[in-house]
This record gives C-alpha cells, sequence and structure tokens, in this order.
C-alpha cells in the first residue's frame, strides 16, 4: 500500500498548533486539519497560524469540515441554513490548501422523524449547494458514514450512496472505524472504488474508540487487501488521540500493509 497517510485528531482542536510537528516527526505525509476550534478557517487569524506553521514543514493538508452543532438534516430553517453556509465558507477556505474536504451528514430530530421523505430532499439539496460550491473552488467534498448512533444518516452503505448519487462536486469519504460499529465494513469495502477519501482508526465493534490501527476488532488483512485490489490511489487518513498513538498506528500500517 503506496497511499499518502496524513494524521488527524479530533482531541487537538484547542491545543497550541506546534502538536503538528509530531505529525511529520512520526512520518506522516500529511494532516487533516480538524477546522474546529483554534482550527477554524473562517478565523482569519487561525487561518494565517496554519498557513504560517504549514510552511515550516512538508506536510501536505487535507480539511475535516466543522460539524459541531451543525445540522444538514434540520426541519428548524435558520439553522439548516446556517450549516449549509458554514460548511461553504469552510469550502471556500479550505481551497487554499486542498482538494479534499471531509464533511458529516446530518441527524434526525424528534420533528425530522415524522417527515423522512421531507429530510431526505432537504438534506440532498443542502449536498447541491455545497457540492456546486465545492465545484467552483475545485475541491471535492465527501460525505462521511456515520457510526452506530441511531439518530444520524449515512450509517449504512446503500444510504450514502443514495444520498450522493448524481451530485456534482460530492464523494465519498469511507470511516473504516465507524463501519466497523455498523457492522458493514466488508460491504463498504467491497465498493471502495466509489470512495474519495478514507480514514483508518480502530475499534471494538461497540462504539467509536478512535483506537490505535490494530488495537481493537478490524480485520486490517481485508482493509488493506482492498485497497490494492481496488487501485485506490487516495489518501489514508489516521484519526487518533494523540501523536504517541499516530506512532503505533503508522508502523502497523507500514509493517502490514506493504
Amino acid at each position: 500500500m503506496k497511499n499518502p497517510l496524513y494524521f488527524a485528531s479530533s482531541g487537538k482542536i484547542w491545543a497550541a498548533i506546534e502538536w503538528i510537528y509530531g505529525i511529520e516527526d512520526k512520518g506522516y505525509d500529511g494532516w487533516e486539519i480538524s477546522a474546529e476550534g483554534n482550527y477554524r478557517l473562517d478565523v482569519r487569524e487561525s487561518k494565517n497560524r496554519i498557513a504560517e506553521t504549514l510552511g515550516s514543514t512538508n506536510l501536505s493538508v487535507s480539511v475535516h469540515a466543522p460539524f459541531s452543532d451543525l445540522n444538514l438534516a434540520s426541519l428548524n430553517y435558520p439553522i439548516y441554513r446556517e450549516s449549509i453556509r458554514q460548511l461553504q465558507e469552510c469550502v471556500i477556505n479550505a481551497a487554499d490548501f486542498t482538494d479534499r474536504v471531509t464533511i458529516h451528514p446530518g441527524y434526525m430530530s424528534p420533528a425530522a422523524k415524522l417527515l423522512p421523505g421531507k429530510v431526505w430532499d432537504l438534506h440532498k439539496e443542502a449536498l447541491t449547494e455545497i457540492g456546486k460550491t465545492a465545484s467552483d473552488c475545485g475541491v471535492l467534498v465527501c460525505l462521511e458514514n456515520m457510526p452506530d448512533i441511531p439518530d444520524f444518516l449515512c450509517r449504512f452503505p446503500d444510504e450514502i450512496f443514495g444520498m450522493t448519487e448524481g451530485i456534482e462536486g460530492i464523494g465519498i469519504t469511507l470511516d473504516c472505524g465507524h463501519a466497523n460499529t455498523t457492522g458493514t465494513l466488508d460491504r463498504f469495502l467491497k465498493d471502495l472504488g466509489r470512495m474519495s477519501h478514507l480514514h483508518i482508526h480502530d475499534n471494538n465493534g461497540k462504539s467509536d474508540e478512535h483506537k490505535a490501527v490494530g488495537d481493537g476488532t478490524i480485520n486490517w488483512d481485508n482493509v488493506f487487501s482492498a485497497i490494492k485490489r481496488s487501485d485506490y490511489k487516495g489518501i489514508c487518513v489516521v484519526e487518533g488521540r494523540n501523536i504517541d498513538e499516530a506512532g503505533k498506528s503508522f508502523e502497523f500500517i507500514r509493517r502490514n500493509a506493504l
């Protein structure tokens, strides 16, 4: 497996940016910016600090858009519109660094559960707007499959394939750890050729623990074999809790995926 390896840590969103030097020290090719907290790209000071720090490294970049308090499935129209606006703004700013941005799907409120068809249509309309912005910026926005949390959309392959089908500027991020919690990883891997971006981390199949790769129940031989068979050449992002586990995951992948 010769794919570029990036590292991301949503647990570091309030940390001083110097921690990213450890990503390169561990051997990674890039950093996936979790655009929350101190790393929001729509805050000029934060964006400038990120650009300046990256300039002193050899790290490439992808971006994970913000998701805290946003909901593309909201029937509360002002929240729905603001969620779209913030994701579009993230895409526009991310285009200065990368052509890959991952976003989360929305989730169902009690009110939304009474109108699932309307929610589906609204969500597709939101993706269409975001995808148009992405295409205009030369970016592909990748919708991510969710873990086994019942209110989330796009936990299962057919759902996320249907949600993204035919929308310009929208691809799919396969999160292997999330798929392990829903028992759908093998099904996703069969369609790996439809994926535009990969997230890699481990768990015990019950909750989204973000363990180091190799520390859970995922059969990584199957994952690495699927990547090779599909001829997937894209980025593989290890999502972890800290730099020590980043190193552990990196060594596991290099030892077992070559």
